[in-house]
């Protein structure tokens, strides 16, 4: 009876359907965990780039030097950086062209770091909406799985004289497996979609507040010249 109610021997002996929904679990498990892990170290890495940056901009580094610097060693992975570099070529693109409307020059290079904000937004939320997915449908499949389990329970008990604990126990042990293991894929993505997503919406008002800064000191650098 023991050996019966192994988890192995109840998944091999479990009906077609509720074989496929476990493979599905699991196959949809070990994708959100290499998310997961792959959000994580992605998010880790614009925070640490972010910091580092930000603390050579402040320092009082000449801009075009530091332009120069990452230019010849661009970080795809730090943020403000791409939003550095994108507003301060477009600010010498623009002053280059000769005497500019500063609003038409401020417009432009605004315009320009919005889209580099967005680039950067979406390279922090690739793979969310999976994780997302993961985390709101997969207890629904175990649920699906846990009741076609009951269900064939009580169709073979119709075949036998006395139902029995030992008679009706594989059968509902089986069909709550699959929910056990929906709540395994589920609980781990939402944890981690809730996680990523608050840090990444963190990084993106870091990425506005810096923009803003240096949109200030572009203004009054263009009405210096």
């Amino acid at each position: 009876m023991q050996d019966k109610l192994s988890i192995w021997s109840l998944v091999a002996e479990a009906s077609f359907i509720v074989q496929l929904i476990i493979l599905a679990l699991m196959i949809t498990s070990f994708v959100s965990w290499v998310m997961i892990f792959q959000r994580r170290s992605v998010i880790r890495a614009a925070q640490r780039s972010m910091r580092a940056f930000e603390e050579r901009f402040w320092s009082g580094a000449d801009l075009g030097q530091l332009y120069r610097e990452v230019s010849q060693q661009p970080n795809e992975n730090c943020g403000v950086e791409n939003i550095f570099r994108a507003g301060l070529k477009e600010f010498t693109r623009l002053t280059q062209q000769g005497k500019a409307d500063p609003d038409v020059v401020m417009n432009g290079i605004q315009r320009r770091m919005r889209v580099a904000m967005s680039r950067e937004e979406e390279k922090l939320a690739k793979h969310l909406p999976f994780l997302a997915t993961v985390g709101s449908t997969s207890p629904y499949m175990g649920l699906f799985g846990t009741v076609w389990g009951i269900m064939n329970t009580f169709r073979s008990l119709a075949t036998v004289p006395h139902a029995t604990i030992s008679v009706v126990a594989p059968g509902i042990a089986e069909a709550l497996i699959t929910t056990s293991i929906g709540l395994f894929a589920a609980i781990p993505a939402v944890i981690a979609y809730n996680r990523y997503a608050a840090q990444s919406e963190t990084l993106l008002s870091n990425y506005e507040t810096f923009a803003d800064e240096f949109s200030s000191i572009l203004y009054r650098r263009l009405h210096a010249l």
